[in-house]
């Protein structure tokens, strides 16, 4: 309304050309933009939660101060390996098709030519002297070199490694002080918690990305990763190749997991995590024995709704030959209701059961095979010996 009528034939015409009233004009007009032009001029309030808690009114964010804990014990690991390439003797221009070898059955003379292929990844120094990383960045690895964030570099040595669930301990060979990261409580977080993944990706030393907790108990086999045998923090903080290893922080500085794989798709990649508390015991084992204990009983697992019954279920879908599950009975659609007493609502639950009973005893199953139950005692092997089988 006041627009209106300071914008009126009658008063602008009585407008004198005065310093005050040029200057009304500017303003009004101005105020008048602000209102039309700008409508998200106004904060959110989500918005400024957020600036809130990382900035918190000082020069420094949350992030910057959890870097400051950790992050001097991440470190770069350099890693060369022999690889041996065929070539051939008489022509080197003579390229194989696979195609002769399997149908024909040709085989041309060749010699092997040996070349040093060089990697890179992350660790952090979780205890005096060693480091802990991802299992296949060291693997078939000839020789390790460990830099620190302070510029120093150390030969490294391998305490042990599990390709399992990936995991590898490395001696530092010198002496310290080392810095220690700060271990957290991967019991502890929730989805929606702030995560931050540290480490060196496409050997860009010391990259830290942020993001939040996606979900916390993302099974390997639901990635389609049968050879594994872990359970994964999922964040949206970037991982990417180099990362494989490095520490994914909470927003206390405290390693709440180890960076280690990705998973590309439409529009964003999906960045996983092994939880620090599995990494510890694993890390434990390797130091004592040089390797890891995996129970199983030789079986994959599918988990279902029960439309009918509205309940979810867990239906047997592979015995492996001559596995304990095989010559204890358990047979291909058999339901698992119970694993020790306890009643069971994911495939995760008969997995963790069977990890925390161990080898030396016997497991017991109750299954529903059609509409009958039946009770099952079996007893887990190290699953290098249901290889050998």
């Amino acid at each position: 309304m006041i627009l209106r009528n300071f914008f009126s034939s009658k008063n602008f015409l009585n407008i004198k050309n005065s310093t005050s009233e040029t200057l009304k004009i500017l303003f009004f007009s101005g105020l008048a933009a602000g209102i039309n032009v700008s409508p998200y001029a106004i904060s959110s309030p989500i918005l400024d939660s957020v600036k809130n808690k990382i900035y918190s009114n000082s020069n420094s964010s949350f992030i910057t101060k959890a870097i400051e804990k950790s992050g001097p014990s991440v470190v770069t690991i350099d890693t060369q390996r022999v690889v041996r390439n065929k070539t051939f003797q008489n022509n080197p221009r003579l390229q194989l098709d696979p195609y002769f070898e399997r149908i024909f059955g040709l085989r041309f003379p060749y010699e092997s030519e040996q070349r040093i292929e060089e990697g890179q990844g992350s660790g952090f120094i979780f205890d005096d002297g060693l480091v802990i990383t991802n299992a296949h960045v060291i693997n078939n690895t000839q020789r390790l070199i460990i830099g620190l964030s302070d510029g120093r570099k150390y030969r490294g040595s391998v305490v042990g490694k599990d390709l399992i669930t990936d995991l590898a301990v490395i001696k530092l060979e010198g002496k310290g002080p080392w810095p220690k990261a700060i271990l957290g409580d991967s019991d502890k977080i929730l989805v929606g918690d702030w995560a931050i993944a540290v480490g060196n990706p496409f050997g860009l030393k010391n990259t830290v990305t942020l993001g939040i907790i996606s979900n916390i108990s993302r099974n390997s086999s639901q990635l389609g990763i049968y050879d594994k045998k872990f359970e994964l923090i999922q964040t949206d903080a970037a991982i990417n190749p180099g990362n494989s290893g490095g520490p994914l922080l909470n927003n206390n500085g405290e390693v709440i997991g180890i960076n280690t794989l990705i998973r590309s798709g439409p529009g964003a990649g999906l960045s996983f995590a092994i939880p620090i508390n599995k990494a510890k015991k694993i890390a434990n084992d390797l130091i004592k024995t040089g390797q890891v204990i995996h129970p199983m009983i030789g079986i994959s697992l599918l988990n279902e709704f029960d439309i009918k019954n509205n309940k979810k279920t867990v239906k047997v879908e592979y015995v492996m030959p001559r596995s304990p599950a095989e010559k204890s009975g358990i047979l291909k659609d058999d339901l698992i209701l119970k694993i020790n007493q306890k009643v069971v609502q994911r495939a995760s639950d008969v997995v963790n059961t069977i990890n925390n009973n161990g080898i030396n005893q016997n497991i017991n199953i109750l299954i529903k095979r059609r509409n009958r139950l039946i009770n099952i005692k079996v007893k887990p092997i190290d699953i290098r010996k249901l290889r050998s089988n």
